[in-house]
């Protein structure tokens, strides 16, 4: 390798560990807590997660503000927390817990942002589970300041793979997703068909209107930090709507 080409390579190195430092920074938030034992954020959430939400992401989740939330795009992001700067409200030490972003906070524009209206535009504010929160701050705490980073997912097993719909209308529910855990794009693949680019409907719901039905399926998922996983037949010729399926892990 000559010269040039190995200043380039250094170059190309470099500018990428200061992208990952400047990511993995910590920012500053707010903080609260959902005190309702079957609130959405622990049963189910704007992310469609559903059902499942509970045994894969349980207490351990968040909704996210309009600024963070991104229109469903951070849906299964990972970020570590921690409460700061606050010795009456903040645990001694300043633990932090691991978030999966799993509902999205809605804006109260009747409120102010400094009273009520924690996840106006253009904050940023977490919305906790109880258990979660209590592990940063005290349970009494009405609103604390927090410091967030993303941070990769660890998850058990393989990405799954959620089938819904009918015949004219597919969609699939992409859950257990490691590492970057924010799904960008997805594709799917039947036997008969070359690789079809999917629509997100809500959450991580995506959707295309071909019908799949009798053909082994494939799918390709792509995350925001640029990886693709290629999942071979996952799905059997006999699926049927309804059922998971699991693929490989990032």
């Amino acid at each position: 390798m000559g010269p040039l080409k190995v200043t380039v390579l250094c170059l190309i190195l470099l500018q990428t560990c200061i992208i990952t430092a400047q990511e993995n920074e910590w920012k500053t938030a707010t903080a609260t807590y959902t005190k309702e034992t079957s609130g959405s954020i622990i049963t189910e959430g704007a992310c469609g997660y559903g059902g499942i939400h509970k045994t894969l992401y349980g207490k351990y989740s968040t909704g996210l503000s309009t600024m963070l939330f991104n229109r469903g795009s951070s849906c299964g992001a990972c970020y570590e927390v921690r409460c700061v700067d606050h010795i009456l409200w903040c645990l001694q030490g300043s633990p932090s817990v691991i978030l999966t972003t799993t509902d999205f906070c809605p804006p109260n524009n009747g409120l102010s942002s400094d009273y009520g209206g924690w996840c106006n535009f253009p904050k940023e504010h977490f919305e906790m589970s109880e258990t979660a929160f209590t592990d940063i701050a005290e349970r009494k705490a009405d609103i604390v300041p927090i410091q967030y980073r993303r941070v990769n997912c660890v998850r058990s097993g393989g990405v799954r793979f959620t089938v819904s719909g009918s015949s004219r209308f597919y969609q699939v529910l992409i859950t257990n997703v490691g590492l970057d855990g924010e799904v960008v794009a997805v594709k799917v693949k039947g036997s008969r068909t070359g690789w079809i680019p999917m629509a997100r409907n809500w959450g991580q719901n995506w959707q295309c209107n071909v019908n799949l039905t009798g053909q082994p399926l494939s799918f390709e998922v792509t995350t925001s930090n640029g990886r693709t996983l290629t999942s071979y037949n996952v799905a059997p010729a006999n699926w049927q709507f309804g059922q998971t399926y699991e693929g490989k892990q990032f």
